[in-house]
């Protein structure tokens, strides 16, 4: 079961693209939104990051925190930043295989992936959006907008 709206968000503590950990407690006093996602290289998810990247602002120019979390080791994601120009970081869910993604119920345990799961966590470690798409189902990010500017506002 994934998390709701008021929920507290699950701490934890990934390695980036560059193997450098990034924690959510040392995150807290800044809204940050949690992107969950299957694979890095995979049509769907490059297309949805991409927006993610062209639309950065959007997020940055409201003080928001943007990670991208897959089950992806880091070289992959690495590479996968680099050939994209992402500015924002990819965290790794990689091992223990997927536990944070577990933890925020937005793991497939069959196929040994993360779903399509969208957090907006606010300042004090609240979740204030919350959605889950299923593997083949593009976000429609426009929510993920409007809940940064309800944040904002």
């Amino acid at each position: 079961m994934s998390l709701s709206v008021g929920d507290v968000a699950p701490e934890f503590s990934l390695p980036d693209q560059d193997r450098q950990v990034v924690s959510l407690a040392d995150l807290r006093g800044t809204p940050v939104l949690l992107v969950f996602y299957p694979f890095a290289f995979s049509r769907i998810c490059t297309g949805e990051l991409c927006q993610l990247r062209d639309e950065l602002a959007t997020y940055t120019d409201a003080g928001v925190r943007v990670l991208a979390l897959s089950t992806d080791p880091a070289p992959a994601l690495k590479a996968w930043r680099e050939q994209e120009g992402f500015d924002f970081a990819l965290l790794s869910d990689f091992w223990p295989h997927g536990a944070v993604a577990q933890t925020y119920g937005v793991f497939n345990d069959k196929a040994g992936m993360a779903v399509r799961g969208t957090f907006l966590v606010d300042a004090e470690g609240r979740v204030v959006f919350a959605e889950v798409n299923g593997p083949g189902d593009a976000r429609e990010q426009s929510g993920w907008k409007d809940a940064v500017a309800t944040l904002a506002a």
